[in-house]
């Protein structure tokens, strides 16, 4: 055999040795997941610098309970703005399911009913949004922001007299406080968490193996064509919204069981910030049409990371709120600055 017939096989098989796999696990990630899978590195390191508390197994299993609430809004806005929409109003739905979900248990007390109310005011109200735009044509950024402040008036409309409503049956608080496989020496799995990992995998399921997930990507990434194929558009709306809505109530049905209270606004306000954050910093681009819930989750993680760094080196809560806000400026920045690039490169 001939010194170059050895070089050639040598070569094909060094490279997929030292390329072929680096490749497929970047391609099995995602540009997008890696690069925040390494940001989420590097702030882990540099925040165990600062503090001997951060890797403690409390604090870690705390970051998985914090994150339950924008967690689950995150996973239902993934569906939403993949397909060319946003939902500004799941806070203020949150706020709505909380105050019913409060009510019913306190008033009927089944805790049952709590839960069946809280997400069933949250598909209600989650299909007001998707009839507005809809039916009246109405842009759904400018729908969404007039029923932000509209069901945030109706929570403390339903809420007697303004105010929050005490709820003690310790069967919902353990939704929102409760932990699994709990012992003298392990603080326990908190079932917040796991309903937010269950809720995130059947979502990743629905938008990767259905055909109504892939109807939510050609809805966002073209309408036209989508319209063409046969996709009921409007219908698709209903069922999305729903879907957000849903879940922003099951989020305010958490917010009611770990606070022991019915909250119109104050365990609710600003959670929509954190979610289209989290939502955009997975991937998701305002145009529509990309976006997943492993990015999204990812998002949501590093997200709550960087908020307990805060707490734990005692940065006023007002700090936060400007990180959060930059780095929504920044993930839709780059997401619309890739948008530009890949248009560049199909001309």
């Amino acid at each position: 055999m001939s010194s170059s017939t050895n070089t050639k096989i040598n070569s094909s098989i060094s490279k997929p040795i030292s390329t072929g796999g680096l490749k497929k696990l970047s391609q099995m990630i995602g540009a997008e997941n890696l690069s925040l899978i390494i940001a989420l590195i590097l702030l882990v390191l540099l925040i165990s610098t600062q503090t001997e508390f951060f890797f403690s197994s409390r604090n870690l299993l705390n970051i998985g309970q914090n994150m339950a609430v924008v967690g689950l809004m995150a996973v239902g806005m993934t569906f939403v703005i993949v397909s060319a929409g946003l939902d500004i109003s799941v806070g203020s739905i949150a706020g709505c399911a909380s105050v019913v979900c409060a009510l019913v248990v306190t008033q009927m007390e089944t805790v049952a009913g709590g839960v069946f109310a809280g997400v069933a005011i949250g598909i209600t109200l989650g299909l007001v949004n998707a009839a507005i735009i809809n039916i009246l044509r109405v842009n759904p950024v400018v729908a969404t922001l007039a029923t932000f402040s509209a069901f945030r008036g109706v929570a403390f409309l339903i809420a007697p007299g303004g105010r929050p409503i005490g709820v003690l049956d310790p069967t919902l608080g353990y939704l929102g406080s409760g932990r699994f496989l709990q012992t003298s020496d392990f603080p326990g799995i908190p079932v917040a968490f796991v309903i937010l990992l269950f809720v995130a995998a059947l979502g990743h399921f629905v938008m990767k193996t259905t055909v109504f997930g892939r109807y939510i990507y050609t809805m966002g990434g073209n309408p036209t064509a989508a319209r063409l194929a046969g996709i009921n558009l409007v219908r698709m709306r209903y069922v999305i919204y729903s879907i957000s809505g849903a879940l922003a109530g099951l989020a305010g049905v958490i917010v009611t069981a770990r606070t022991s209270s019915g909250l119109p606004a104050s365990g609710t306000q600003g959670l929509e910030l954190e979610a289209i954050t989290a939502v955009f910093l997975g991937g998701a681009l305002l145009a529509g049409g990309k976006g997943t819930v492993v990015g999204t989750m990812l998002a949501v993680v590093l997200l709550a990371t960087l908020s307990n760094s805060m707490n734990l080196l005692g940065i006023p809560t007002f700090y936060q709120l400007v990180a959060k806000g930059l780095l929504l400026v920044i993930a839709v920045a780059i997401g619309q600055w890739r948008l530009a690039r890949a248009e560049r490169i199909k001309k």
